[in-house]
């Protein structure tokens, strides 16, 4: 009984979250590995500010992100 589990940070749709329950049954299933009523899919969903790459949140590189769109190019001189 294959249990494939996944990490990732909140704020995909359930129709998204749905087609990827769907599209890693069928490769486990594809890869021979086990029938699809022996797959099991776990999903957790993390807040925003509870995962970081390089000491930043993804919380804080959106603000920051936001930020660098939203302000105004400094004047070339």
């Amino acid at each position: 009984m294959p249990i494939v589990e996944v990490t990732l940070t909140e704020g995909r749709t359930p129709e998204k979250l749905r087609a990827m329950i769907s599209g890693l049954t069928r490769a486990v299933v594809e890869s021979g590995v086990a029938r699809p009523e022996q797959v099991r899919v776990m999903i957790r969903e993390l807040p925003r500010t509870h995962f970081a790459v390089a000491d930043e949140t993804f919380a804080e590189r959106d603000l920051r992100l936001e930020r660098e769109r939203t302000e105004p190019e400094p004047p070339s001189t």
